[in-house]
């Protein structure tokens, strides 16, 4: 990474290809939205699996190759247009999917491991749409979009808001 920061903040995601993310574009677009609400920015768009946060810059790539588990491609099927508590508008799976699960559980092992605070909470995964918009409204069709996952990426995010794709892990398919 290219900062002469001490720290980074990274996250954990799964990254959608450029047809969902046009898709998700025009579905985010499809609500009706407050004044104040602020869109998330479709180049933005991402489901978030671990918030890894300050990570000293360092120690990033040892982290990266540490958070290279096992896991295998999925379908994922947004579905769910739901407006959240506190203002986020959001996109949640129509299921829960047990590969996702896998891999939740398989990278809080390796941050653990890293030596990374996992979250204690819950894992509810969701695809953020907006911010600041309560009251707004979903559009009457829900979007069953598939998303097929083919792997997971380690995000930095920086101080302009705006995201780096440090690395990609790719799916294996079973038998590889």
């Amino acid at each position: 990474m290219s900062t002469s920061a001490p720290h980074c903040r990274l996250f954990l995601a799964l990254w959608p290809g450029q047809r969902l993310r046009t898709a998700l574009a025009r579905h985010r677009d499809a609500w009706s939205w407050p004044p104040a609400a602020r869109r998330v920015r479709t180049d933005k768009l991402h489901l978030t699996l671990h918030f890894i946060g300050a990570w000293p810059q360092a120690r990033v790539d040892a982290l990266a190759d540490a958070l290279a588990v096992p896991c295998r491609p999925f379908t994922l099927t947004l579905g769910r247009a739901v407006p959240w508590s506190g203002g986020l508008a959001v996109l949640e799976p129509c299921a829960a999917d047990s590969a996702l699960g896998e891999l939740h559980a398989s990278l809080a092992a390796a941050l653990e491991a890293a030596g990374a605070a996992v979250e204690a909470r819950p894992f509810r995964p969701h695809l953020t749409l907006a911010r600041r918009c309560a009251g707004a409204r979903p559009p009457a069709q829900e979007p069953a979009l598939r998303w097929p996952v083919s792997g997971y990426v380690l995000v930095a995010s920086a101080a302009d808001g705006s995201y780096q794709i440090l690395r990609r892990y790719p799916c294996a398919l079973r038998g590889d």
